[in-house]
């Protein structure tokens, strides 16, 4: 009995542990807990020619009541970066391929000291937080922003090409992100949404962190209440029949033998010398 019980509490654990992480697609959108973080949704194709370019992006963000990510500050930033680290886990079979974001430059300045103030957000944000890669923008006929996603590549002057931004020719084809407003409720797993140029065998499983104690406890708790019953019954179950058991082994004394001795002597009837 001891055995099964350490059997259900290690199931127990088990399933707690994996409450805290959320399992999604490629493409699917994330969202959290709470009413203060966006959604999110990370478009990534293997295939180079499944990628999109710029506007092509935009639209698939916007089609599905989106827009293509702009990021407010540092903070938020890191919450990508974190999101992107689980592309490149071992196993995934995800790996180099930049992400357009929805940072593009208006107007026509070239390599003028003022091209990289003309940078604007495609959703109306005056977030003016950056992250450029050493030397960029570039400007000249680049005028849309990715994000580097190349863990593969050797690192430049800059450091590694991850996660810093750079300007490229928008018909150039990449991954990209998209930003939703919050939702209150998290969003369950559902089945892959039909993209713009988005192969339904293209999506690769990804698993990303939810932010807050209070949901990740109550992912803990609902998922264990059967096994804790489970438990309960079997030990109670254990318990009442060690119980029956030890009730009914009582000593039997001589005296109430069932066994029938006679005590008078047998006469012998018949017999005769």
């Amino acid at each position: 009995m001891i055995r099964v019980v350490s059997l259900l509490l290690g199931v127990a654990l088990l399933c707690g542990h994996g409450a805290f992480a959320r399992r999604v697609v490629s493409g699917q959108k994330v969202c959290f807990a709470d009413v203060k973080h966006p959604c999110y949704k990370m478009a990534y194709f293997h295939e180079l020619s499944s990628r999109v370019s710029f506007q092509e992006a935009r639209l698939a963000c916007e089609s599905e009541g989106g827009v293509l990510l702009s990021l407010e500050n540092e903070a938020e930033q890191k919450l990508i970066e974190s999101m992107l680290q689980n592309l490149t886990k071992p196993g995934t079979g995800i790996s180099d391929g930049d992400f357009w974001i929805g940072l593009l430059r208006s107007g026509d300045g070239q390599n003028s000291g003022a091209c990289p103030d003309l940078y604007q957000w495609s959703d109306g944000s005056s977030s003016q937080f950056r992250n450029w890669y050493t030397d960029e923008p570039s400007c000249g006929s680049e005028k849309c922003v990715v994000m580097y996603h190349q863990p593969t590549a050797n690192p430049g002057l800059g450091g590694p090409y991850l996660y810093q931004w750079n300007d490229d020719r928008c018909n150039m084809k990449h991954n990209y992100i998209c930003k939703y407003e919050p939702e209150i409720q998290p969003t369950d797993p559902v089945e892959k949404p039909n993209l713009t140029n988005q192969p339904e065998d293209r999506q690769e499983n990804v698993v990303v962190t939810e932010a807050g104690i209070i949901p990740n406890l109550i992912y803990v708790i609902i998922p264990t209440i059967p096994l804790l019953l489970l438990i309960l019954v079997a030990f109670g179950t254990c318990c009442f029949q060690m119980f029956h058991k030890s009730k009914g082994r009582t000593k039997t004394s001589p005296n109430q033998s069932t066994l029938w001795i006679s005590k008078s002597t047998r006469k012998e009837s018949g017999m005769e010398v």
